[in-house]
């Protein structure tokens, strides 16, 4: 009798490397070796322009920072935690005499949208996070290991 061979295993998936937000062009990136294997689109804080300066004022934040911890305990679908505010953060707020704010996720849509990406975001919608699809997050999820550079730029 003939032994058939085991099938081919699928291909490991991409692991990214770096993590880019392009808020000026509303796009999330993941990146392996400087090169991007796979572009979102995203929506941000109702206050898209400029850093994030306070708790409460609807911005994303700017510069970089890490993927620090993943949750699945959202309402949000999937959520990678944006280490914000870093020490430069809090010196700004602290000097401002304001909350930096924190709880800045990548996260997905509501659970109860299930498994959907928006065409392309007709408004931002955050309180400062960076939004992609049910969809986009689980593969963002399955490609960014915790610790992850997420670089958010202008």
């Amino acid at each position: 009798a003939c032994v058939q061979a085991p099938p081919p295993a699928p291909p490991a998936p991409l692991m990214a490397d770096r993590v880019v937000v392009h808020k000026s062009t509303r796009t999330l990136e993941l990146l392996r070796d400087g090169k991007a294997f796979a572009t979102f689109p995203v929506a941000l804080g109702t206050q898209p322009y400029g850093p994030k300066q306070q708790q409460g004022d609807g911005k994303t934040p700017e510069g970089v920072y890490r993927i620090d911890y993943k949750s699945m305990q959202s309402r949000y679908t999937r959520a990678l935690h944006v280490s914000f505010p870093d020490e430069n953060d809090r010196a700004r707020a602290q000097a401002m005499g304001v909350d930096p704010g924190g709880a800045i996720f990548v996260h997905g849509l509501p659970n109860e949208y299930g498994p959907v990406d928006p065409p392309p975001w007709q408004h931002d919608w955050t309180e400062g996070c960076i939004s992609v699809g049910n969809v986009a997050i689980v593969k963002i999820w399955d490609a960014v290991p915790d610790g992850t550079p997420i670089e958010i730029t202008p």
